[in-house]
C-alpha cells in the first residue's frame, strides 16, 4: 500500500495538469506549510514526512499512523 502511495505522489507531481490526486496535494501542501511556518519544526526530515502522511491521508481516507 505505501508503495501505491509514493508512486501516485511522485505521479501527481510529474504531471500537475492531471486531475487525480492534485485536492490531495495542495491540501497536505497547506496544511504542511502551516506547521512547517509555525516554527514547531525541529528537524526537515519532520517536514517531509509530515506531507507524506497527509498526502496518504488524504488519498485514502484512513490514518497514516495505524498501520
Amino acid at each position: 500500500m505505501e508503495e501505491d502511495i509514493g508512486k501516485k505522489l511522485v505521479q501527481a507531481l510529474k504531471d500537475p495538469n492531471s486531475i487525480n490526486s492534485q485536492e490531495s496535494i495542495a491540501k497536505a501542501m497547506e496544511l504542511t506549510k502551516a506547521y512547517a511556518g509555525s516554527g514547531s519544526a525541529t528537524h526537515f526530515s519532520t517536514v517531509t514526512k509530515l506531507f507524506y502522511d497527509l498526502f496518504e491521508m488524504f488519498e485514502t481516507g484512513k490514518d497514516p499512523r495505524i498501520k
